[in-house]
């Protein structure tokens, strides 16, 4: 099951992506997959526009937010009748 997370990168906007696992305290680096700006746009540092997956080392990271999975996340909405 993929996670969904927030990757903030030394003086770069955050990246949304997912991993496979949260990472362990001895990791040096992260596998995102689906690498992409927030607002859903390809990143433009990336070579070509059909890349999967970035491999990006611990040390250019500031931090990382895990995002709700669909299940965790409780949606609450208005009903009009």
């Amino acid at each position: 099951m993929a996670i969904s997370v927030i990757l903030h990168i030394s003086g770069e906007e955050p990246i949304v992506g997912e991993i496979d696992e949260i990472p362990k305290p001895n990791d040096v680096i992260l596998n995102v997959r689906n690498p992409r700006r927030r607002d859903g746009k390809d990143l433009q540092y990336l070579a070509a526009q059909e890349v999967s997956s970035v491999v990006w080392p611990w040390d250019k990271i500031n931090f990382l937010e895990i995002l709700p999975s669909e299940e965790e996340e409780e949606i609450i909405s208005a009903v009009r009748e």
